[in-house]
């Protein structure tokens, strides 16, 4: 049988993946049209043959519109000009956008789609009416690329942008809240309970079960040997977190991840809140953590990066070092000055602070990352890795409590030497 790089281009690689997660309500393929499907029209002959049945009738109705929907974004003559095309009309985009939904799992669709806009600069236009807007599937991926182009998106068009940003930011709130306030209230142990007797403090619950075996029975009551109380509660911020994010093109899924986690803590009480984002300016954030949609339309994706800057901008937000988190998050290819870089955040660690670098904080897998700048930083005590966001209330808990980050970014060196994940 024929490789598959002899009929479909290595870029087309996304299309073999799609076959193997296509949706339940599709049609079921047998290993040869499963091929014809990966392979390509080009391929059709040969496996005709193989599989022992005529050409052009390897694939039913469906399983035929499902490859001219992938056909339409892989297949391609030698010179990388298009062979088959969306074709430049709103219609013919809107009929391929709905196809790919219809016979593709999400996951796949957002493939699909972060391909298509890709390779095909009339797509990108395109995708900006607002009736074409409403039929793409909202994913990171997506957000990243309206924000990557969020200057092309006509007056017309805004609604159904932030409709689709906001459709993803909410997915990830509803993923990550709960998670990041549990481990906040774990690490700041609320529970803590103090030998000073008073009233208003005093933990009922723990009193009662304490002492539920000095039940009276004919009194129907608990006499207690002992009470135990709340710790006194704190009215002003216990923590500052400053969350650092560089806006480069590279960074986009981490950066939507990282000003929704800034949002989060922004409604956390016992934390006082500062997100920045930088290429190679600065750009301040904090007020905008009450709604991460406007957040994010502030970020500007693209440009250069000066990472030192930015954190030199940060370091006027510390006030008390040892009551302070830094999260840098950057793939530390840094167009700055990186000796002074490496100064400053030794400076803040030897103070007290306790930072962390994020490689990339999203689900996409090994980033690519300055491995050498990233060694200096680790000699001054910043970790260096890569995070998902399932793995982030564990980092900020860690953090929090003074414990050894350090493991989690160990975790993530043996996943990366043993090959997991994909740049």
């Amino acid at each position: 049988m024929s490789s598959p790089d002899d009929h479909r281009s290595v870029s087309a690689q996304p299309a073999r993946y799609a076959l193997r997660t296509v949706s339940q309500d599709s049609p079921q393929f047998d290993r040869f049209q499963r091929w014809r499907l990966v392979l390509g029209k080009a391929a059709e002959d040969t496996l005709s043959k193989a599989a022992g049945s005529r050409p052009g009738a390897m694939l039913d109705s469906d399983q035929r519109a499902m490859d001219d929907a992938l056909g339409a974004i892989y297949d391609g003559s030698p010179g990388g000009k298009r062979g088959a095309g969306l074709g430049a009309g709103k219609g013919s985009v809107a009929k391929w956008l709905g196809d790919v939904r219809k016979y593709f799992d999400k996951d796949i669709v957002v493939t699909i789609q972060k391909d298509a806009i890709e390779r095909d600069e009339k797509l990108k236009v395109l995708l900006f009416e607002p009736e074409l807007l409403a039929e793409v599937t909202p994913s990171v991926e997506m957000v990243g690329t309206l924000l990557s182009l969020k200057n092309m998106v006509p007056e017309r068009a805004k609604e159904a942008a932030r409709q689709i940003v906001r459709a993803v930011v909410d997915e990830i709130m509803k993923r990550m809240k709960s998670a990041v306030e549990r481990a906040v209230r774990g690490a700041l142990d609320r529970s803590r309970h103090q030998p000073l007797p008073s009233l208003p403090n005093i933990d009922w619950k723990r009193t009662i079960r304490r002492n539920l075996k000095n039940y009276v029975a004919d009194k129907r009551t608990i006499i207690p040997e002992r009470f135990f109380f709340w710790a006194r509660q704190h009215r002003r911020k216990e923590y500052n977190v400053i969350v650092c994010m560089d806006q480069s093109g590279s960074m986009a899924e981490s950066v939507v991840y990282g000003s929704v986690m800034g949002a989060i803590f922004a409604t956390i009480p016992s934390l006082e809140t500062h997100v920045v984002a930088f290429d190679t300016e600065v750009v301040d954030l904090t007020d905008a953590c009450s709604d991460p949609v406007d957040m994010l339309f502030g970020v500007q994706l693209g440009g250069g990066t000066d990472i030192d800057r930015a954190v030199a901008y940060c370091q006027g937000f510390v006030k008390d070092p040892r009551k302070t988190l830094f999260i840098l998050i950057t793939d530390l290819y840094e167009g700055g000055n990186e000796r002074r870089l490496v100064e400053r955040m030794k400076s803040m660690t030897e103070s007290g602070v306790r930072a962390v670098c994020l490689l990339a904080l999203s689900d996409s897998g090994v980033p690519s990352y300055d491995e050498a700048l990233a060694r200096q930083m680790a000699n001054v005590d910043v970790p260096c890795f890569a995070c998902t966001p399932n793995k982030l209330p564990a980092v900020l808990e860690a953090m929090l409590k003074g414990t050894d980050v350090k493991k989690i970014a160990s975790d993530y060196d043996a996943q990366r030497a043993s090959g997991a994940g994909s740049k």
